[in-house]
């Protein structure tokens, strides 16, 4: 099993910072990464789990959509409780899906897991009783989520339900420097120097492009999801959870 370091990618000052992408040497510190990084990621690990478990229909297909390295597939894993379902991980960072497929075997949990490397917008959902999008949405241009959206509800069984989490964007000025401060202060209160924020964030700039919470849920009921519920929030992190 491969050991993950500590998250010193942006200690040293840099000459350039390049866009953020999950390559691995970013795999290689993930862990370490989301957890100092994003405020409450196991909590909502560990509820989407169980969200997933209440949902999940026998026979069916769940989804984890950008699954890095299977932290929410573990979760539902270990919960399924429903007969002849199966998980399908997917993400388009080899890497990830490498440490993901290793980290899932060695797990044992007898719930049939298919792992596919590929851009989640390409691949086709089908039989789905329950598709998770953790912080994935926000990867995708925004022009291009209705569709990836309305595919999601496409492919879902009635009953069916997306579990949503994505940091947000604040349309009240003030609102959004509250937040920002505050998750810079969870960063720092976790370790990260100033520097560090600041080339992380410069690194993200234009790949990770949040929407407001309105936004989402916006999207969500144009699709056609009958149901749209906020089941956790933590700083400007929120989870959403759609039934068709």
């Amino acid at each position: 099993m491969n050991k993950y370091r500590s998250d010193e990618l942006y200690t040293t000052p840099l000459d350039e910072v390049v866009n953020f992408k999950f390559d691995e040497a970013v795999v290689d510190v993930f862990p370490d990464m989301i957890n100092r990084s994003v405020p409450g990621y196991s909590t909502l690990i560990n509820v989407a789990g169980i969200l997933s478990s209440q949902y999940a229909q026998a026979g069916s297909q769940l989804y984890d959509l950008g699954c890095s390295l299977g932290a929410i597939t573990l979760s539902m894993q270990r919960r399924l409780s429903q007969p002849g379902c199966r998980i399908i991980a997917v993400d388009n960072s080899e890497a990830m899906l490498s440490r993901c497929h290793q980290s899932i075997e060695a797990a044992e949990v007898d719930v049939a897991v298919e792992f596919v490397c590929a851009d989640i917008q390409d691949i086709a959902i089908e039989r789905a009783s329950v598709v998770v999008l953790n912080l994935t949405l926000q990867f995708i241009a925004p022009a291009q989520r209705s569709a990836m959206i309305e595919k999601i509800y496409a492919g879902m069984l009635p009953g069916g339900v997306l579990l949503l989490t994505e940091k947000l964007a604040f349309g009240n000025e003030s609102e959004a420097e509250f937040f920002t401060s505050m998750h810079h202060a969870f960063k720092r209160s976790n370790g990260y120097s100033d520097l560090e924020v600041s080339q992380k964030r410069a690194a993200l700039d234009n790949v990770l492009v949040p929407d407001t919470r309105e936004a989402h849920e916006t999207r969500l009921r144009s699709a056609g999801f009958c149901e749209v519920r906020q089941w956790f929030q933590c700083l400007n992190f929120v989870s959403l959870m759609a039934v068709k």
